[in-house]
């Protein structure tokens, strides 16, 4: 029997009181309650067993824009399984303002946590289907936040998968395990979106035979695969091309799980009719400064004067990336940023050709 999984990474719930207004948002915040709104209801006519949403719920770990979830989820008519993002638990302590870190789990208790306490549980969302959600998000002694697993988790994630179980075992966690660029991890803007320890991590998955990893964190629609291992990341809904998945899990006749991945978009809303292009231009208009961070930090090391027109033309490339399947004809780049550049456009490994990032289907 089929199990059928919505999911909606990154929502950044922003209730309107709690947008900032002395600065220009990095994300359309303003669409998070109607887009979730949105790709929920879809999900539900579409037809969804539970709705797992990979962290980043609320803009800034706001008291009043998780209160805002946590009671909307409730009124949903299937189980709902959240982990927290980064932006969810963003203070050691919390304030007047924002809850704490040790504050999440009490505020989602229908939401997967129960009555526990820890920031990590399992659930069956069937009898044959295990879910493993886990979290990332954790801080230094000094206070500095950081994407981890601590020991702690480790070990209980070791002591459960050692027991058998008859059936899928699936990961949601908020940073990414796989690489989702080329080079990623040599990229410091590419680093805080990879767990930190993460060899550790799927150490410990691989062993279990677990292949499917459920992430978010980093915007972009992408399914990273490596040795054996699939890191399926989902797009945020207050971005471009603000996506949304549905799963469908299901033993296949010849051995294994067959998955059905088809993603979907909120390409308008009521008060946001042309939402897509307007957000596409958005994107199109940091474009070129993050292009040029980029090209000023580790590998390439550009000085800014050089990157300028680089970046200016390399511009059009995030959107592209952050719909997934990208495949675009690129300007005339220097080496080695010509062959660097050219690894974005969608290539399936070798082990499943017909693998894409955003409608599939595959078997492990």
């Amino acid at each position: 029997m089929a199990v059928r999984l919505g999911i909606i990474s990154d929502p950044h719930i922003a209730l309107p009181e709690t947008i900032p207004t002395d600065y220009p948002p990095i994300f359309l915040y303003e669409v998070s309650i109607p887009a979730f709104e949105a790709a929920v209801a879809h999900l539900l006519e579409l037809g969804i067993d539970a709705l797992l949403i990979p962290g980043d719920l609320t803009r800034d770990g706001e008291i009043l824009n998780h209160r805002w979830l946590s009671t909307y989820l409730q009124t949903l008519p299937i189980p709902c399984y959240v982990i927290p993002g980064n932006h969810d638990v963003p203070l050691p302590l919390g304030d007047h303002k924002r809850i704490g870190w040790a504050d999440f789990p009490q505020w989602y208790p229908h939401a997967g946590y129960g009555k526990g306490t820890k920031h990590y549980y399992q659930a069956l969302l069937a009898d044959n289907l295990q879910l493993i959600a886990l979290n990332s998000n954790q801080f230094s002694p000094t206070g500095q936040q950081m994407g981890a697993v601590d020991q702690g988790q480790l070990a209980w994630l070791a002591a459960l998968l050692a027991k058998p179980f008859a059936g899928l075992r699936l990961v949601m966690i908020h940073h990414n395990v796989l690489e989702h660029w080329p080079q990623q991890s040599q990229s410091p803007m590419g680093q805080r979106y990879l767990l930190e320890n993460r060899a550790d991590l799927l150490n410990l998955l691989r062993s279990a035979g677990v292949a499917l990893v459920l992430t978010g964190h980093l915007h972009v629609q992408d399914i990273a695969y490596e040795q054996g291992l699939f890191d399926l990341t989902t797009g945020s809904l207050v971005s471009y091309p603000h996506p949304y998945r549905r799963l469908i899990l299901q033993q296949h006749p010849q051995g294994g799980w067959q998955v059905d991945v088809e993603s979907y978009r909120i390409e308008s809303l009521k008060t946001y009719p042309t939402l897509s292009d307007l957000s596409r231009q958005w994107m199109l208009q940091r474009g070129a400064g993050f292009m040029v961070r980029f090209l000023t930090l580790p590998p390439f090391n550009l000085s800014e004067t050089d990157a300028q027109p680089l970046a200016q033309a390399l511009s059009s490339l995030w959107p592209e990336i952050a719909q997934g399947d990208t495949q675009v004809t690129l300007p005339t780049l220097p080496e080695p940023l010509a062959a660097y550049f050219a690894q974005f456009n969608h290539r399936a490994p070798a082990e499943y050709p017909q693998l894409r990032d955003n409608n599939t289907v595959f078997v492990i």
